[in-house]
């Protein structure tokens, strides 16, 4: 009987081996893994995706392709993201945007900020940074403020997207200085920068790393970086605090997500990659010198972290009474 079987339990472990899936479950990572980003490429979102997946792609032993999805503030590509499977082939590369500001700006929007995702890893922050055309004749400031105030009609600022972090600080800045302001919302950094830079809008509220090019070329004008801290990547640039309007604080921060219920081992294997991503030189490095500040935090502390943005700077965002549909 035994030497009936064996011909038969041979067949069943050739068939096994050439299709381990059908044998059970897959080992993951067994094809190319998808980051969705919200933005166009470009942006800091977009540089990060990029880093990142060149560092993990060999660690993880499969290739890392960045998939840009702009529109609606981020909320197209999270919604989208959210409704993929939970098996680790589909990321986010999270931010403040999808995650913490533009939700409140919709009734619904589709997702649930916390809920609808495993929130993975936090990757770092950039501060925004407060640019004009050199056209504009204020020098600093306090000068910017001044010459604005002095305008006939309220002078366009433009931004990334309705719902981004220059959106709100846009939105700070007029509040915490009475000076009336015209919100202009592109799709993605890049073609604002490109009217900003064409003279077609003035002002801007955007994140550092779209614009250290263009200020150590000195084609755009920085008035202010809206951290407590200089940037390394622009030091000559003062901060918020230094310049005069220390309310002015805002930071747009980056992270890993995936759809909720991804599982355990799938997170922590990304988690522990990123992490040892974040600790090369060269990728550290690399990240700084747009502007991205890289940092660290347990999975669990990134959790808690993305609620405690969803409650305050969210909870903001409603104060303000910012709405888009």
């Amino acid at each position: 009987m035994l030497r009936r079987l064996l011909p038969l339990l041979g067949a069943v472990l050739c068939l096994a081996l050439a299709h381990p899936g059908r044998a059970g479950a897959e080992a993951w990572p067994a094809r190319p893994i998808r980051i969705v980003v919200v933005f166009p490429p470009g942006g800091a979102s977009d540089i990060a995706a990029r880093i990142l997946a060149e560092a993990m792609g060999p660690k993880l032993g499969q290739r890392l392709v960045v998939d840009n999805r702009p529109g609606a503030g981020g909320t197209l590509a999270a919604l989208h993201v959210a409704q993929q499977p939970a098996d680790g082939y589909t990321l986010l590369l999270s931010n403040t945007a999808p995650i913490v500001t533009s939700p409140p700006l919709y009734s619904k929007p589709g997702y649930d900020p916390q809920a609808s995702f495993t929130h993975i890893a936090y990757i770092g922050a950039t501060p925004m940074v407060v640019v004009s055309t050199l056209s504009v004749p204020a020098q600093d400031l306090r000068g910017l403020m001044a010459w604005l105030r002095a305008q006939p009609a309220p002078v366009t600022y433009g931004t990334s997207g309705a719902g981004s972090v220059g959106h709100v600080v846009g939105t700070m800045f007029a509040q915490q200085t009475g000076i009336p302001l015209n919100h202009a919302p592109y799709r993605g950094s890049q073609p604002m920068q490109a009217d900003l830079l064409g003279g077609s809008i003035l002002l801007s509220f955007d994140t550092l790393p779209e614009n250290v090019e263009n200020i150590r070329a000195g084609r755009l004008r920085a008035y202010a970086v809206t951290a407590p801290m200089r940037a390394p990547s622009v030091p000559e640039v003062p901060t918020v605090g230094e310049a005069g309007l220390p309310g002015l604080l805002a930071q747009n921060w980056l992270g890993l997500s995936a759809p909720a219920h991804l599982p355990a081992p799938v997170a922590e294997r990304l988690h522990a990659e990123l992490a040892a991503a974040l600790q090369q030189p060269g990728v550290r490095d690399r990240l700084a010198g747009v502007g991205i500040i890289p940092g660290e935090m347990s999975q669990a502390a990134f959790t808690r972290f993305v609620g405690e943005q969803i409650d305050t700077v969210g909870g903001m965002v409603k104060a303000m009474g910012i709405r888009n549909d």
